[in-house]
């Protein structure tokens, strides 16, 4: 009879230890870090890529593009719904970013895909030539949202003839298209279903007229999941800002992707100031000379720094350019993940977790703004 009773004991206590074990199994997300924003932006950890989203939640993935070139590609898991905003920077990045993709969409559908406008870094994955697979071609597409403008005397450049022709085929397979403006007109905003809305943005100036340059034409989205808002603006700059502010009833926000990959013409403070962001992630390469010779303006630049430093230094960048005549580039941040289950925020990075303001490169290359200074 004694001996049952130690068996029993030490059944009842192996149950209790398995019990507790099962608390930390990674594949039940493990110790969550919480955190619910605040200047630091919540609780950041470095944590390989998970394809488990609970659903009513939302996991917003900034990718690296496999390359030395600046350029968007953003992965929205909101509730059931697989979101894809801008496949840039280059034909060359598509195998980089369905590889990444599929790891999370796995039915192959795409319930939404944004295109924001006709710059190669941001549509690039959707307009190639006949000879290779776009992520029109990989993915089976539902709704397709685009730009309703591009530049007088671009619509004969090749890329965009190519963007349309991949377009349009993925439209007679059974996508449903709409235009930005179409989106407006019929009220903007899309029910996703668990609480979780997503906007497309009222900027019908640049909607229906067209700017000088592609930028301002960007699609604009605004998600709400009823605790926490995340804006993305595309290349939207100072005029198509201040349009932007004018014609909408903006929320603060918990996350907004820089505009124009943290350029000095973007992230104004006619915006900033009414979004207020908590979280700001950067998807360029940061340092590199693509574009400019001039330290100060290569992305992410001073003057972006010093704007958005007022609200945050919770400021997040994705790839830093080594050599760019030598094509080397490696992870700043990497693939960066914004989670959000039950309202609380996560950044969870693929590299390092450092801020922008805590890296080499910023310590070498940028004068820090008197609200980051201890």
């Amino acid at each position: 009879m004694k001996k049952l009773r130690v068996t029993l004991a030490l059944l009842l206590v192996l149950a209790m230890l398995t019990s507790l074990c099962s608390c930390f199994d990674s594949g039940s997300g493990g110790l969550k870090l919480g955190g619910g924003g605040g200047d630091d932006g919540g609780a950041v950890k470095k944590k390989k890529n998970e394809n488990v989203v609970v659903e009513g939640d939302i996991e917003i993935h900034f990718l690296e593009l496999g390359n030395k070139y600046t350029g968007d590609c953003t992965y929205i898991k909101a509730g059931e719904n697989d979101i894809l905003i801008d496949a840039g920077s280059k034909v060359s990045s598509i195998d980089t970013i369905n590889s990444y993709v599929s790891q999370y969409v796995t039915d192959g559908i795409l319930e939404y895909v944004i295109v924001t406008h006709a710059h190669e870094d941001h549509y690039a994955g959707f307009a190639t030539k006949t000879s290779i697979d776009s992520l029109f071609d990989l993915y089976e597409c539902k709704t397709i949202i685009d730009f309703a403008q591009i530049t007088k005397g671009k619509s004969d450049q090749t890329m965009y003839k190519n963007y349309i022709r991949e377009r349009d085929a993925e439209i007679e397979k059974g996508a449903t298209h709409y235009t930005a403006a179409e989106c407006v007109e019929m009220g903007g905003e899309f029910d996703l279903g668990d609480g979780i809305t997503m906007t497309i943005l009222d900027s019908f100036y640049y909607y229906n007229v067209s700017s000088e340059g592609e930028n301002d034409h960007s699609v604009c989205t605004l998600i709400d999941d009823g605790k926490n808002s995340y804006l993305f603006t595309g290349d939207l700059e100072k005029e198509g800002e201040e349009k932007l502010v004018e014609m909408n009833d903006l929320p603060e926000v918990k996350l907004f992707k820089a505009g124009h990959h943290g350029s000095k013409t973007s992230s104004n403070d006619v915006l900033l100031s009414v979004i207020k962001p908590e979280i700001v992630c950067v998807c360029c390469c940061c340092g590199s000379p693509q574009y400019t010779s001039t330290i100060e303006n290569q992305f992410p630049t001073q003057q972006f720094i010093n704007r958005v430093s007022k609200y945050t230094d919770a400021v997040y960048v994705t790839t830093i350019c080594v050599d760019y005549k030598e094509d080397k580039f490696e992870s700043m941040n990497g693939n960066i993940i914004i989670r959000s289950q039950d309202g609380e925020i996560t950044v969870i990075c693929s590299a390092s977790t450092d801020k922008l303001k805590d890296t080499k490169w910023f310590k070498e290359y940028r004068t820090v703004p008197d609200e980051w200074k201890e």
